[in-house]
């Protein structure tokens, strides 16, 4: 049996952060893993902005509840779903992630949560647990799972080696020049080309 492993944003979904920067027109809200590699620094720079503008999590919400899927996930999700068992493993918030998940028909989603105040406030962040996109895959694999995954990010590519097959999705240059050895797709068509390529090598 196989797993898909995706990342949501970026893959699935536009990135949040975007479009909070976008929105609230902080560009120092534009920043995210695509650019920086260090999630813990990444995200206590986020957390920095928000308090210096005094942003908490219900302004996060608003932008969220207008934003929805990257035209072609739902049907690229449908299609994954009757093939493999399928997970998202994502650096995102629960806090932040619901509306966009009842937008894909409420996948299994493995991810993050904050800590918010009474007022809104984001005081912190709670990560599952370290590297958690690859210790998703080494728990699949001790499961007797072969996984194929796919991403987009630095923060994607420790999940990517650990997969028996990692793909790379939309990427920046960066990470492909830094990650040659994952091959890189740019449509849903081509994603599953790639995913249908690999399960025939995984076999």
């Amino acid at each position: 049996m196989e797993i898909a492993c995706l990342d949501l944003e970026g893959v699935l979904v536009p990135e949040i952060w975007i479009n909070v920067a976008e929105r609230t027109g902080i560009e120092e809200l534009r920043l995210t893993t695509r650019d920086m590699p260090d999630y813990d620094e990444l995200m206590k720079r986020r957390l920095g902005v928000l308090e210096s503008h005094g942003l908490g999590l219900p302004d996060i919400q608003k932008v969220i509840a207008t934003m929805a899927p990257l035209e072609g996930a739902r049907d690229f999700l449908a299609w994954l779903r009757e093939h493999f068992q399928v997970i998202i493993l994502s650096d995102t918030f629960y806090d932040f992630a619901a509306p966009l998940m009842r937008q894909l028909d409420w996948p299994t989603l493995f991810c993050h949560a904050l800590e918010i105040e009474a007022n809104g406030r984001i005081a912190n962040y709670r990560l599952r647990q370290p590297d958690q996109k690859r210790e998703a895959v080494r728990a699949f694999h001790g499961l007797r799972f072969r996984v194929i995954a796919a991403g987009d990010s630095y923060n994607d590519t420790t999940m990517l080696a650990e997969a028996d097959a990692g793909i790379l999705f939309r990427p920046p240059d960066n990470v492909i020049q830094e990650f040659p050895r994952f091959p890189v797709t740019t449509t849903y068509d081509e994603l599953r080309a790639a995913f249908r390529e690999a399960s025939s090598r995984t076999l």
